[in-house]
């Protein structure tokens, strides 16, 4: 089981990602030579946001692109990419909507707040953020051999997007993880059968699934330790930082993890630590990443976006 003694560490993370604004209605208006300063009438959304971008961990990978998007865009000139929490970006994120103020985010979907709110993606012409991801399942060499049972149910374990968004949604508002985990299978018996189909039963043997405390990664890593202890395994899940995730399952400490975003999120750490663990393929595609917005706010690209004065 996982040995290191990094349990406790700061959670850094993102799933597909991308600078979101988020809106309510807007008056629609005609194409504009100066952009960002006339988008939503005489609104400079730039300066209102102090050129700044609300951003989650600065180890997640879309914080990173986010930063390459800074360097990579002229008109991103002097703008900062602020760190935080994924918490804190989301309560940001509901406090500019519930006021209506502009506000632009590290995006990612899956993820609740695009169930919750109207929100979209600034187009990225530069494709800085890539195009769309794939959630993999990765799991330490030798468990197929150690743990059959619980090896298969990984490597059939699919859902889709609005599935996931389900789970994440319904702990959002108040449901304990388990719980929502546990209401999601009870009302997906089919989809989980084919999760199960051949694979053992077990008897009481340890999984232990490491995970970031994304939201993704919380609720799909809590309906496959339902899953997975219906059929008679005791899994453990530990929450711990993004990097040492991967470095658990590479060396063996610990059994898998359900939050492999690729090729960009996690493609640094997937080309570092490849070699020495299974990658069971996606388990959720179309995946996104990149800078989000509500829809009230009157924008479309980052290329709409001033520099600072």
């Amino acid at each position: 089981m996982f040995k290191f003694g990094w349990k406790r560490l700061a959670v850094a993370g993102g799933l597909s990602l991308s600078l979101i604004v988020a809106g309510c209605g807007s008056d629609d208006s005609g194409e504009t030579e100066d952009k960002a300063s006339d988008n939503g009438g005489d609104t400079n959304y730039s300066e209102e946001l102090d050129y700044a971008i609300t951003g989650i961990e600065p180890g997640a990978g879309v914080f990173k692109a986010s930063e390459r998007a800074v360097e990579e865009y002229e008109n991103l000139e002097g703008w900062e990419v602020k760190a935080s929490s994924s918490g804190a970006m989301a309560t940001a994120l509901g406090e500019a909507i519930n006021n209506e103020e502009p506000i632009i985010v590290t995006g990612w979907t899956p993820h609740w707040k695009f169930a919750k709110y109207d929100m979209h993606y600034l187009d990225d012409p530069k494709e800085v953020y890539g195009g769309e991801e794939t959630i993999n399942t990765m799991v330490r060499k030798g468990l197929k051999d150690d743990v059959p049972g619980a090896y298969k149910v990984l490597d059939q374990f699919s859902w889709k997007t609005e599935d996931m968004e389900k789970v994440m949604l319904d702990i959002t508002d108040g449901a304990e993880p388990e719980k929502a985990a546990a209401d999601w299978v009870k009302e997906n018996e089919d989809m989980v059968s084919e999760w199960t189909d051949g694979a053992e039963e077990g008897d009481g043997e340890e999984i232990e699934l490491t995970m970031v405390d994304w939201d993704s990664t919380v609720a799909s890593s809590n309906v496959v330790k339902k899953v997975l202890e219906d059929l008679g395994y005791k899994v453990t899940l530990t929450p711990i930082d993004n990097a040492i995730m991967w470095k658990s399952v590479a060396e063996g400490d610990a059994d898998g993890f359900l939050a492999g975003w690729l090729p960009v999120t996690h493609g640094d750490l997937y080309e570092e630590y490849k070699d020495d663990l299974e990658d069971l393929g996606p388990s959720l595609e179309g995946a996104k990443i990149g800078l989000a917005v509500p829809d009230y706010m009157d924008i479309e690209s980052i290329e709409d976006l001033e520099p600072a004065k």
